[in-house]
């Protein structure tokens, strides 16, 4: 009986040691299933603004090859195509470029609502076409993103980590090609300064994310939809 006694509490120990061992192996692998589906969740919404500025591309280049200037095209959202000089050089008007104008998905914005997309000439990216005067990209800008976002991006790039400007940009990268009914967007004829962090991280790179070396420190994707 003494005997049967320890083969019983023998038996439970290990019956207790396997039920540990089970329930540590479930929870890591929930934890490991939560952070793969965040990092998945991150992948699928940095893809989503990298993918959007392609479309802006073809619609620009439909214009171009219909006769419209680059410094005659305007980038009116939908509630302002009332304020274009003229309905075809709207790259969001079905009379011009005919793209649709999506707003960036608020959960990659710090703001948590929806971000709006800039777009104009005020900035170059050096080693992208020709550089100096003449030489600033079309280029569009989404300000205020996460850095988790930023850095994904950046990953995708090849950029390691998230560079930081050395100088404050938010003035160019803020300001808007489009027609406001009083006064229309002029493209810059001079030079204007480079997309630049110090180090030539994005020398040749049409594509990327920046942190602005001042005004706030906005985390900025920007991506060349037309080199010059």
């Amino acid at each position: 009986m003494k005997d049967e006694q320890g083969n019983v509490l023998f038996l439970i120990l290990i019956a207790v040691a396997l039920f540990a061992a089970l329930s540590y192996a479930v929870t890591s692998s929930t934890r490991n299933a939560g952070g793969g589906a965040s990092s998945e969740t991150t992948l699928i919404e940095s893809a989503q603004i990298t993918q959007y500025p392609a479309s802006i591309n073809t619609a620009i280049m439909k214009m171009i090859i219909g006769g419209t200037a680059i410094s005659e095209i305007r980038f009116n959202r939908p509630s302002e195509f009332t304020d274009l000089d003229s309905t075809s050089l709207g790259v969001f008007h079905p009379a011009g470029g005919g793209a649709t104008y999506v707003r960036a998905p608020a959960n990659i914005m710090v703001s948590g609502s929806a971000g709006d997309w800039t777009f104009n000439g005020e900035l170059e990216v050096p080693d992208i076409g020709t550089g100096g005067a003449g030489g600033n990209e079309l280029i569009a800008f989404l300000a205020g993103i996460k850095s988790s976002i930023c850095t994904k991006v950046n990953e995708k790039y090849g950029i390691s980590g998230i560079p930081v400007l050395n100088a404050d940009r938010s003035a160019q990268y803020n300001d808007r090609m489009y027609d406001d009914g009083t006064t229309d967007y002029t493209l810059p004829t001079a030079d204007v300064p480079d997309i630049d962090d110090g180090s030539g991280t994005f020398d040749g790179q049409p594509f990327g994310c920046f942190q602005n070396g001042g005004g706030g420190g906005d985390y900025v994707y920007f991506h060349v939809v037309i080199d010059r």
